[in-house]
């Protein structure tokens, strides 16, 4: 094998490498932003008088914040913070894809709150923290888009 060879195929398998991460420049201080948010807003009032941590922990018996919770807390806060420590493009996209479902339940989560029960009885309405929390995950929803979107599959 030729030297000219030999450099063509270490230059392939870097292009390789790098077109499977990603670069967030300025975008992990704005997304590191966010999850703070998120954490913040689980010491907050989410559903009537339960805090976004009895949310997590099951002490509330509201089904669809829950389900919420565990997307804001799974995708928002654990996915964010891995992807931008390995800087991978494939999980930028779970991140977008996961963090899409989870607004979809945030703003779900934020109506059930507010309509009527079974019994006509109106629910106790949304608090600050799940207000905090949705807004959060639609940020963060738009920074995963924009990052997971500016590289092109090249795999």
């Amino acid at each position: 094998m030729s030297e000219e060879e030999y450099l063509r195929k270490e230059i392939d398998a870097v292009e390789q490498q790098a077109a499977k991460r990603i670069d967030p420049g300025t975008g992990a201080f704005t997304i590191s932003i966010a999850v703070l948010a998120l954490l913040v807003s689980l010491i907050l009032p989410w559903v009537g008088d339960d805090t976004g941590l009895d949310v997590v922990l099951g002490e509330s018996t509201s089904f669809v914040p829950r389900l919420f919770s565990f997307f804001a807390l799974g995708i928002g806060v654990l996915g964010s913070g891995i992807t931008l420590a390995v800087r991978r493009w494939g999980l930028a996209w779970v991140c977008a894809l996961g963090l899409f479902a989870g607004s979809v339940t945030g703003v779900l989560s934020i109506w059930t709150q507010q309509t009527t029960t079974s019994n006509k009885a109106i629910g106790p309405g949304p608090g600050a923290g799940l207000i905090i929390a949705v807004i959060a995950v639609i940020f963060l929803l738009v920074k995963w888009v924009r990052i997971a979107a500016s590289r092109p599959p090249q795999l």
